[in-house]
């Protein structure tokens, strides 16, 4: 069954709206839309556990990573189910996002539906930078903008 989501994501200065559709519930997710207001360069993607921004970003809690593995990018096997990389933002502070993800879900029981979507602050190195943070958040920094995942109209 086809299943459409959308984010709107605001931030102090970084906004944006990003759209999830999925064709069928065995197949990849594509996730498109734009981010502004970034620095240039690559900023942290990722689908948080809670949709809660009672207390701003700070409030979805951790990437979402219901089989308990460490953080990878989206291409890693051992990843985060909230795991999607990095957009990259051009000289205008431009991030057009353009992927497909097989992980994540518009439906059943690990649907990312009512979790927050987070674009960080700075890169995310996939849990491959040696920092202590690559192995749980991917180094990436602050919380710039985040959204809540809606169900979006068909």
């Amino acid at each position: 069954m086809a299943a459409k989501a959308v984010c709107v994501l605001r931030g102090d200065v970084v906004s944006g709206v990003v759209y999830f559709d999925q064709p069928g519930s065995d197949q990849p997710v594509k996730v498109t839309g734009e981010i502004k207001g970034l620095t240039a360069g690559q900023h942290g993607f990722h689908v948080h556990e809670f949709g809660d921004n009672t207390n701003g970003c700070t409030s979805a809690g951790p990437h979402y990573n219901p089989y308990g593995k460490t953080h990878g990018g989206p291409a890693d096997e051992v990843r985060h189910v909230g795991d999607l990389g990095n957009v990259t933002a051009g000289a205008d502070g431009v991030a057009k996002v353009d992927m497909s993800d097989k992980l994540i879900s518009l439906s059943g029981p690990l649907s990312i539906i009512g979790r927050t979507l987070v674009c960080h602050a700075d890169l995310d190195d996939l849990g491959k930078g040696g920092h202590e943070l690559s192995s749980t958040t991917g180094n990436a920094g602050a919380r710039v903008a985040c959204g809540v995942i809606g169900i979006a109209k068909l």
